[in-house]
């Protein structure tokens, strides 16, 4: 199963947060303009959108409200008790609950407004139909008030709780307060908690990781536990209990012989008794701390007999309500302040831990279906039949003959010849070739047994001097017809014809220009507006002159 991620839940908002993010929605992304001389059936479609939008946008905000947060029937029982401790599971789900009813109201009142849209018969009351629809939208949503207000609080704790695996190879460290069980954490994991001289500095479960025998393990801290009824622990202590009842870990219980914490022996031993319902089918192990102010020799017989006492039935309740075979092992001697002991209690608690989770998975039905792929099948002798190895003779003659000298690399060449600079190093020596004589020839083969050589023509001399008199030839020739034509030139007479043409071209093309370039700084009458040209100069004169002016 996943580690729950809490951490990726949204922001819930206040309800005046949502109504004005809903709303200022709805403006943006729909049409905002209508007119009354529209069409009634237009003026319908537009509030009839309005609202369908409305009603759209709530149910995604409301849906992803509900879906981001657990349901407390649907996680681990670790989580959901641990919920139930920290944020009361009827209130979580009744908080809940009036948004799931929140949601299918305002559902519920889009569908009867959108029926009334489709009857108005003004502009007026389908724009009141829509004001009202989108107010009894806001007022259902503004009496949630107070539980989204309660589910951004738990939001904001929850993202705050740490990462934990039920499933995971885990140690739990518990016991009474002030013992030393977050100092044996910020010994063996990474995690750095806090570490105060007075009771109760835990208030929370915390987590750390550490290494052993390349897996990962999961250190969890529990707050300090007091010895009485479970109706009246608080919060802090019941955080311990759900981690004790429902985590599958090796359980360390942390007692403080010197007795500095507050608490005696005989009431430690005494809180054991109480939760030790809680530890069943678990690996158990007592640990003695703060050694280095009283030795477990130290102690009186009365303590050592209750110390005893604690370990045999740690051993009892770890072999399943049977007797353990060594009950002296389950109690380790252990010092957080000098670190004597704690790589021992971590190497213990870990081998047992995984030695338990074997044996459960031994018992458990999956081991037929793999049992096959773990069993290593060794060969059994059939009969008296010897079977030696069977090896070449070519083979036992060279395992009798001395080892044959290394054959030297390049590197030891040139290492011998002088070094790098001073030897070239003969990269043909070891060419494959039909004939070794091949080897170091001038001109190698390129393909099939040919070189260039092979593919050169021999007459190629005497055809490249053919060549070159053929275009000698041809280049001659070209200039005798060039310059028959350059002798056939013009007389003077045709020269002075030629000459007038291009003048009076010339002259033609410049009156063009500027006739041109005067027509485009005069107005033009298009050709599609004066069709018959009618609209013409003389017409003009004689319109001017009839009303008195001098054209």
């Amino acid at each position: 199963m996943p580690v729950y991620n809490f951490k990726s839940m949204g922001v819930v908002p206040t309800a005046k947060d949502l109504v004005d993010i809903v709303l200022s929605k709805t403006q943006r992304q729909t049409p905002t303009v209508v007119h009354n001389g529209w069409a009634i059936q237009r003026i319908r479609q537009f509030y009839m959108r309005k609202v369908k939008h409305t009603q759209t946008t709530w149910h995604e905000k409301l849906s992803t409200i509900l879906e981001d947060f657990p349901k407390v029937d649907d996680i681990h029982p670790f989580y959901s008790d641990l919920l139930n401790v920290l944020y009361d599971k009827d209130h979580y789900k009744l908080a809940l609950g009036q948004l799931n009813a929140a949601r299918g109201m305002i559902d519920k009142v889009s569908q009867d407004y959108v029926r009334l849209l489709k009857y108005g018969d003004s502009l007026y009351r389908c724009k009141a139909l829509k004001r009202a629809a989108l107010g009894r939208m806001c007022t259902i949503m503004k009496r949630q008030g107070p539980s989204l207000a309660y589910l951004e609080q738990v939001r904001q704790h929850m993202g705050r709780l740490p990462s934990i695996d039920p499933n995971t190879r885990s140690l739990l460290v518990c016991g009474y307060p002030n013992v030393g069980k977050s100092s044996f954490m910020n010994k063996v994991t990474r995690a750095d908690v806090e570490v105060q001289p007075y009771a109760f500095t835990t208030k929370s479960l915390f987590v750390g990781h550490t290494d052993y025998k390349y897996l990962r393990w999961q250190v969890i801290d529990t707050p300090g536990i007091l010895d009485r009824p479970l109706e009246e622990r608080n919060t802090i202590e019941m955080q311990s209990i759900t981690a004790l009842a429902h985590l599958r870990a090796a359980v360390l219980y942390v007692m403080d012989i010197s007795e500095q914490c507050g608490y005696t022996i005989k009431q430690q031993a005494a809180l054991f008794q109480s939760i030790k319902p809680l530890f069943a089918n678990k690996p158990v192990l007592i640990v003695a701390n703060k050694t280095d102010v009283v030795a477990l020799a130290d102690l009186s017989a009365e303590d050592r007999a209750l110390l005893d006492g604690v370990a045999a039935e740690a051993a009892k309740v770890s072999a399943g309500g049977f007797e353990g075979d060594k009950p002296g092992s389950n109690l380790i001697a252990m010092s957080t302040l000098t670190e004597e002991g704690v790589s021992v209690v971590k190497q213990i608690a870990c081998d047992r831990l995984l030695a338990s989770r074997v044996e459960i998975k031994l018992k458990s039905k999956r081991i037929n279906e793999v049992g096959n792929r773990i069993h290593v099948a060794m060969p059994r002798i059939r009969d008296g039949t010897a079977r030696p190895p069977i090896i070449p003779a070519s083979v036992l003659a060279k395992k009798g003959l001395p080892p044959a000298a290394p054959r030297p690399t390049e590197r030891d060449l040139q290492e011998a010849q002088g070094g790098a600079g001073v030897y070239n190093a003969d990269l043909r020596k070891q060419y494959d070739l039909k004939d070794e004589a091949w080897r170091y020839d001038i001109m190698p083969e390129i393909a099939d047994g040919h070189n260039v050589l092979d593919f050169v023509d021999p007459d190629i001399d005497a055809r490249l001097e053919a060549l070159e008199r053929e275009e000698a030839a041809a280049a001659a020739e070209f200039e005798a017809l060039d310059t028959g034509l350059a002798d056939d030139h013009l007389s003077q007479a045709e020269w002075e014809d030629l000459h007038r043409i291009r003048e009076r071209k010339k002259r033609i093309v410049a009156d063009n220009r500027r006739k041109r370039a005067a027509a485009d700084n005069t107005p033009r009458i298009p050709r599609t507006l004066d069709a018959p040209r009618s609209r013409t100069a003389e017409r003009m004169k004689a319109e001017l002159g009839a009303l008195g002016l001098d054209a």
